[in-house]
């Protein structure tokens, strides 16, 4: 008993160095936004609580940075983000749901090579194709648009969604599919109203990974989205590494927090799902 306490303490410790390990920057970030730029200049150091804390920053930012000839704030990446990841999330998870679910009960002719090429994709990066796919784009009449960065993020998603779905519908009882066969349930019929309203944890988990994915991805929306569309993660990278004017830490600091915020919402809010989804089949094959 005495040993299992002393290691009890123990894991107790480490989880709270390493909660410390990953908050503190957090909170540096945090102070920080809260400051004014005379008390940063004049301050005790990075983990000071601000003496005033004032939100004026996160205002400025949210509504008044400049993220090049406009200073107007990151409120419009904001929608813009919004835009995209909606269908970018939405559609790759549903069309993974589908291929999982066929790759797994209907396995038509070719479906293991279909799926060795799919998993192949998972490690071509993304660096590689950006040239073929704005010249295709182009061509298709698709390039810097809105509905052209959503089939890029679809293209780039299918690995991993249809793994993700694949592993989960693998590992349920095929009895359940085979009676529904039985019942004359056809294609879509089983995959609508039997296995997609079994699929809500690895549904949760899916949507996670892609709205954390689309709403951080800085290269994807920089390349296809146009200059009316750029999503937050661009308008970020505008406002802090900006060469003119001085330095805003603040600023910046309630810049970044702002951009973060949906996906720590996200993450906080379904934690308890993505926790269920991965221990009822997410990465198991």
């Amino acid at each position: 008993m005495k040993t299992q306490r002393w290691g009890r303490w123990g894991l107790y410790a480490f989880l709270l160095a390493a909660a410390a390990f990953f908050l503190a920057p957090l909170y540096v970030m945090l102070a920080t936004s809260l400051k004014s730029m005379d008390e940063i200049r004049h301050g005790a150091g990075l983990l000071a609580w601000p003496a005033a804390p004032s939100l004026a920053a996160w205002r400025e930012a949210w509504s008044g940075a400049c993220t090049g000839l406009a200073c107007e704030g990151i409120a419009g990446g904001f929608w813009n983000s919004v835009a995209i990841t909606l269908p970018s999330t939405v559609i790759p998870v549903l069309v993974g749901a589908l291929n999982g679910y066929a790759l797994s009960f209907w396995r038509p002719r070719g479906a293991q090579w279909l799926f060795g090429v799919l998993m192949v994709g998972a490690f071509i990066p993304v660096q590689v194709m950006i040239y073929p796919l704005v010249k295709g784009l182009a061509g298709l009449g698709l390039y810097s648009s809105l509905p052209g960065l959503v089939l890029v993020h679809l293209v780039f998603s299918m690995p991993v969604m249809t793994l993700l779905f694949r592993n989960y519908y693998a590992s349920l009882p095929q009895e359940l599919f085979k009676a529904a066969r039985v019942d004359g349930g056809g294609f879509w019929r089983i995959f609508l109203q039997l296995m997609l309203p079994m699929s809500t944890p690895m549904l949760v988990v899916a949507a996670i990974m892609q709205i954390t994915g689309v709403w951080n991805d800085y290269i994807l929306g920089l390349v296809f989205a146009g200059r009316e569309q750029l999503p937050m993660t661009v308008q970020l990278n505008n406002i802090i590494n900006t060469t003119t004017g001085e330095r805003l830490y603040n600023l910046n600091m309630a810049a970044t927090l702002l951009t973060a915020a949906v996906p720590l919402a996200v993450y906080l809010l379904s934690g308890r799902w993505f926790v269920r989804g991965i221990a009822a089949g997410a990465l198991k094959g």
